[in-house]
This record gives structure tokens, sequence and C-alpha cells, in this order.
């Protein structure tokens, strides 16, 4: 087989928020869909799509309102994805199209603004 035909060797492994309420946080993402690996209440362990985890952490100091996330997630189906979210309470902002994405953005408990993405995956196995 070529290299063409396997998954991409390496991905992101980690990605970190911290936040005042790990708890808070941590139900908003499983509220999202993703998997909680570790139930420790003084942190928070979730697992994505691809085997990336989201490390949630404690902070003493509060976000600023606004304050963008150092990561965003992409879907499958933007619009499901934003019509299923203001189904289970999430308020997503309006969709916004570029030359690459369709958008939108949701705000986590710790104040961070988190941008959906519609996919732009290769159709190669990921």
């Amino acid at each position: 087989m070529t290299h063409s035909e396997h998954r991409p060797p390496i991905w992101v492994g980690h990605v970190v928020l911290r936040v005042d309420d790990v708890e808070a946080s941590k139900a908003f993402f499983v509220k999202l869909g993703m998997r909680e690996v570790e139930p420790d209440a003084s942190v928070g362990i979730l697992e994505l799509r691809g085997g990336t985890h989201l490390v949630i952490l404690p902070t003493e100091q509060p976000v600023a309102q606004n304050t963008q996330a150092s990561f965003d997630l992409m879907v499958e189906d933007i619009e499901a994805t934003r019509v299923s979210y203001l189904e289970i309470g999430v308020d997503p902002s309006p969709m916004k199209t570029s030359d690459v994405h369709t958008s939108f953005e949701i705000r986590e408990p710790g104040g961070h603004l988190i941008t959906v993405n519609s996919t732009h995956v290769s159709d190669q196995p990921v």
C-alpha cells in the first residue's frame, strides 16, 4: 500500500482549556458529544474523534468574556449540528461563510468562544 492509502501517522494528542468551573465545562462538552475518559472531578479529560483529548484544567483566574479558545471544532454536517445545539440549549451564533469553512461560535461555561467549522477533511482515511 502507498502512504496515501493509510491514515496519517500523527495527530493532535491533547488540547487544553483552563476554566474556573471544571465540572460545568466538562458537562457542557459531554452534552456536545465528547466522550468522558476520566471521571475525576478535579480535571476533565474528554475524547474527540480521532483520539484527540480535550483536557479541562482548573484556574483561579476567570477568562475574560469573548476570549477565543486556542482550538476550534470541526463537524460533518454544520447545519444539523447547529440545529442540534439549539435543541440542547446551546446558543450558537449565526452562521458565517468563508472561502474555507461555514462556521458558527458557541460559548462554553468558562467564557471561551469556540468556533465550530464545517469539515474539509480529504477523502483519504483519517
